[in-house]
Order: C-alpha cells, then sequence, then structure tokens
C-alpha cells in the first residue's frame, strides 16, 4: 500500500516550515554592520578579533581588560614615601586664623605617563607666617580597592609659598582608575 502526498498539503508544509525558520531567524538575529568600502558584515563575534589567530580570540582575560573589571585585578602594592622637588608656583596672602587652616591641598588630575608611572600633581598653599613641613598621604584606588599608598614629605615652605609636586604612583599596566589626596600635617 503506498500512499501519496498531494501537491496542496506538499506546498503547505513547506510554506509553513519557511514561515518558522524566518520567524526563528528574526527573534535570534545578531546585531551587525555592513561596511560599505570593503563589505565586511561586523557583529559582536568579530569585532576587535580580525588581526588575531583563532587561538587568540578565545584566550583568557589579559591585563588590559582587567582595566574594564577592576575586580579581576588584586595587586596591592607596600607604601612608598616619596620627597619631591617641586616647583615653586608663587606666593599667596597669608590669610591664616580661626577659620583658615595653615596649609590646604588642592589636587590636579590623575595621568598616565605612557609606559612609566601614574601621575597626579598636588598643590600645597602655606596660609601662615611662619615656615611648614606638609606631610601628604595619596591613595591610588582602582574600582575602590586600594592599589598603593604614597606619603608625601613636601620641602619646607616659607609664608605664602604655593608649591607644585608630582605624585608617582604605580606603573601603568597595573590600573588606577582614581587617586585621592589629603593633608596629614600640618592639621
Amino acid at each position: 500500500m503506498t500512499r501519496r502526498i498531494s501537491p496542496t498539503v506538499l506546498v503547505g508544509v513547506v510554506g509553513l516550515v519557511t514561515i518558522v525558520s524566518a520567524a526563528d531567524s528574526g527573534f535570534a538575529q545578531v546585531p551587525q554592520f555592513r561596511d560599505e568600502k570593503t563589505g565586511k558584515v561586523w557583529t559582536p563575534e568579530n569585532v576587535s578579533k580580525d588581526n588575531q589567530a583563532p587561538s587568540q580570540q578565545t584566550m583568557p582575560m589579559t591585563q588590559a581588560d582587567k582595566a574594564f573589571d577592576p575586580n579581576r585585578q588584586n595587586i596591592t602594592l607596600p607604601p612608598m614615601t616619596q620627597r619631591p622637588r617641586g616647583n615653586l608656583m608663587g606666593t599667596v596672602p597669608v590669610t591664616a586664623g580661626p577659620s583658615v587652616p595653615i596649609a590646604t591641598l588642592d589636587s590636579a588630575s590623575l595621568q598616565a605617563v605612557p609606559q612609566q608611572n601614574w601621575v597626579t600633581v598636588i598643590y600645597v598653599t602655606n596660609n601662615s607666617g611662619g615656615v611648614i613641613d606638609a606631610v601628604v598621604n595619596c591613595q591610588f584606588t582602582n574600582g575602590g580597592r586600594p592599589v598603593q599608598d604614597v606619603t608625601v614629605t613636601a620641602p619646607p615652605s616659607g609664608p605664602g609659598e604655593r608649591w607644585g609636586l608630582p605624585v608617582y604612583g604605580p606603573r601603568v599596566d597595573i590600573f588606577v582608575d582614581r587617586v585621592t589626596c589629603r593633608l596629614i600635617s600640618p592639621p
């Protein structure tokens, strides 16, 4: 006994399969971008992997990738003490008194010196009429986690002097996203 499938049923089944597969591919489609000049189609799977061998594409996270995930970096360097030369930036009026501190601290933004260290420049201002020996603590962190503490002893600062001091942190291959400095002495 041989059964024959009618052409109408066959066309209906093929049409249904085509509709289902089109619907499935529409939901599972990956976002893509076609470069008009080269014709290359970019997807999340091939972006930034053009110049890598297939074995490199599946390699574990590199040091550079850890900058984007601070929890992957578990480095805490020993504390360091620095005595930078500093630059005298100028003088300010002597204003220390009951409502003005003896010294003030301003810090600039964190910078990376390529292939060297993280650095910030701090500015210590002596608001008093006497000489001060300022001590500053700077903490370099990555994602809120401490990476290195640096204690800076500034050169003696005369009345009204404002000094700019470089503070060097860890090497740039150790990732840092913030530096926080505070004046330890004078209070």
